[in-house]
């Protein structure tokens, strides 16, 4: 399943770099609501100008399902567990958020950084394979359903919106999060895709120190040369 939409074509692909692409501006959000933190980023989408810095905001969300502009109503919650249900404006199908899960939301602009959506894509399951690397953790990426596995099982997801050049959404990685609403809906539009978390895999480390060691690979993702 590929989670991005893009309003527009692709920023041509050029090999390096600009000069005016400093090293992106980290903002810790702590435990946020999923809707209001959703409209803070298109906000801050819409006023960007050529000046204003990257952002990356690192999070969790209270317990919240969501699903992108395509989603299809086979893949929703088949009970009625009492977690919120919210439609926004990213790709893909359904997904699950909710504490114990680090959420990376990028908010990059792609032009100025001479990337693609899926050369950002790519970089984003890498950092995740990288951090996890760390940890002695082999894991893979899928050409047709981005987003990082274990043995087959989700780790991690992508959906991204782009808007005038610019990215929002994010990266989502599962640590300790309960696994059990996942099983209520078609994870990602696949029926039976397993999910698991870094706690089922022998990382001991807590979500937020797995969110500060994330947030570094994906700069250091956002700082390699395209």
């Amino acid at each position: 399943m590929v989670k991005l939409v893009t309003a527009g074509s692709d920023p041509p692909h050029a090999s390096r770099l600009t000069p005016r692409a400093p090293s992106p501006l980290v903002r810790r959000l702590g435990l946020t609501d999923y809707v209001q933190t959703w409209q803070a980023m298109k906000a801050f989408t819409l006023s960007r100008t050529e000046t204003m810095p990257d952002e990356l905001w690192v999070l969790q969300h209270p317990p919240v399902y969501t699903y992108g502009v395509a989603g299809r109503s086979e893949h929703l919650p088949r009970t009625d567990n009492g977690i919120p249900l919210v439609k926004v404006d990213r790709g893909g199908q359904i997904t699950y958020h909710g504490p114990g899960q680090v959420v990376v939301y990028t908010l990059v602009d792609l032009r100025r950084r001479n990337l693609t959506v899926r050369e950002l894509v790519k970089r984003l399951e890498q950092a995740v394979l990288d951090l996890l690397a760390e940890y002695g953790v082999p894991a893979q990426r899928r050409e047709s359903a981005p987003g990082v596995y274990v043995r087959g099982e989700k780790i991690a997801a992508l959906g991204l919106r782009v808007s005038r050049g610019c990215s929002y959404h994010g990266l989502s990685f599962n640590v300790d999060v309960d696994l059990e609403p996942f099983g209520s809906i078609d994870p990602c539009g696949y029926p039976g895709l397993a999910v698991t978390r870094t706690t089922d895999l022998g990382i001991d480390a807590s979500a937020e120190l797995l969110g500060e060691r994330l947030v570094e690979k994906v700069v250091e993702q956002l700082s390699t040369q395209a």
